[in-house]
């Protein structure tokens, strides 16, 4: 699991309401992003072959402006062309849930313009960090 922390800015409200819908898939974005550099598969340190094929969002909570955020995010699957993260973007101060988040990923070749099977190495690497929920 990775967790980090993002503060909410007062764009990312509904004009110092709760933090807007849209927001929090920014949130995910980052934490996915955050997860491979953790595992030394930044996006600029090789090509990136990763596409996001699927993404949702489950609004339990609010958020709001100026508030300390904590985002914790798992593999929960990794198959031959895909793995499945979770999120959980958490109140850091109280740790109560605001959303819950899930993405697939597919191993993509944006020359040919196709799925392929996620290489062995970059696939054993992420196998060690599922998490069974």
């Amino acid at each position: 699991m990775h967790e980090f922390r993002v503060n909410v800015r007062f764009s990312e409200t509904d004009a110092f309401g709760p933090i807007n819908n849209t927001s929090y898939f920014i949130y995910l974005e980052e934490a996915r992003m955050k997860f491979f550099e953790a595992l030394g598969l930044a996006m600029d340190a090789q090509p990136w072959n990763f596409l996001l094929a699927s993404t949702n969002c489950n609004f339990i909570g609010q958020g709001y402006f100026n508030q300390l955020l904590t985002i914790k995010t798992s593999l929960t699957k990794v198959g031959t062309k895909s793995c499945d993260m979770i999120h959980e973007i958490l109140c850091s101060q109280t740790g109560e849930i605001i959303a819950e988040g899930h993405a697939v990923l597919v191993c993509y070749n944006f020359a040919t313009q196709k799925s392929e099977p996620i290489p062995e190495k970059m696939k054993e690497k992420l196998i060690s960090e599922i998490v069974l929920h």
